[in-house]
């Protein structure tokens, strides 16, 4: 566990409902999140997140963000003297992300944003915020798989050329039928039909699916913890950011708004007691 102290000058803040600030090349803020204590900083500072992904970093229809990635990236701008006013966000994807960074087109990326040797030479990371595991998504009602093993001659869904997908013979089954679809949506889709009997991927993002309101109840976590996905803040080489934001990350836990995070976004995270504190 990230040590929990809460260092002299970092200020706890309540976490809100949906991200402030505005899109890049928007003048509009897409929300105005209240709170009893304003920073005086008011310049910008861009944070790079997904728009797309469930539970942990998604565009609403009415112009604010949501997620963990969200309230994770609010509660360092804040700790960095930054009103959420201020925040500039801009859509990352999975291969964008180390682009973006070196470019210095953003400040940071909070954006799933596993921690490698590979990726660490090209920029910087400070924490883990969250460890997540490869997991296994089933139905809520289905009761035919209790272990890794029972997935065998089951049909196991994943993204089409995904890590995860490769992992399916080696680490749930040599007899799993791996199932590809484009996306990780279209695969929960298939699973609520049975098309499929699960769907595999980081937990963190399979909890993120299963907590949207079309999906309320009906699928659970396997808590398989088949690897450990460290998922940190990425920030451009050299970045003289990165102590700070490693000092806010601890006052996050510390004061109990990284919990409170987890338990609003992805709620099945803590049903499943699912290891993903930042060291896991």
């Amino acid at each position: 566990m990230i040590a929990a102290l809460a260092l002299a000058g970092v200020l706890t803040w309540t976490l809100w409902p949906d991200g402030g600030g505005k899109a890049e090349g928007s003048d509009k803020p897409s929300g105005s999140p209240s709170t009893s204590r304003t920073p005086t900083n008011a310049s910008p500072i861009t944070i790079g997140i997904k728009f797309d992904q469930p539970g942990l970093g998604m565009r609403k229809p009415d112009g604010t963000y949501t997620g963990l990635d969200v309230d994770v990236a609010i509660y360092l701008a804040r700790a960095l003297g930054h009103d959420p006013s201020a925040i500039i966000w801009k859509a990352v994807t999975s291969p964008t992300r180390e682009t973006l960074l070196t470019r210095g087109e953003v400040d940071l990326v909070v954006a799933t944003y596993a921690i490698t040797d590979r990726r660490a030479q090209q920029v910087d990371f400070a924490g883990p915020y969250l460890t997540a595991h490869q997991d296994v998504l089933l139905r809520a009602d289905d009761t035919r798989v209790t272990s890794v093993g029972d997935l065998n001659g089951k049909q196991v869904c994943s993204a089409t050329g995904s890590s995860s997908a490769q992992n399916i013979p080696t680490k749930i089954g040599p007899d799993a039928a791996v199932v590809e679809r484009s996306t990780y949506a279209e695969c929960v889709q298939a699973l609520e039909s049975w098309a499929v009997d699960a769907v595999t991927t980081d937990n963190a993002l399979l909890a993120g699916y299963a907590a949207q309101a079309t999906y309320a109840g009906k699928f659970r976590l396997a808590g398989f913890r088949l690897t450990d996905e460290r998922y940190g803040v990425g920030l451009p080489k050299g970045s003289p950011l990165r102590a700070r934001v490693d000092t806010a990350l601890e006052a996050m836990v510390a004061d109990g708004s990284w919990a409170k995070a987890v338990e609003k976004n992805l709620p099945l995270l803590r049903a499943t007691d699912s290891g993903t504190s930042p060291t896991g």
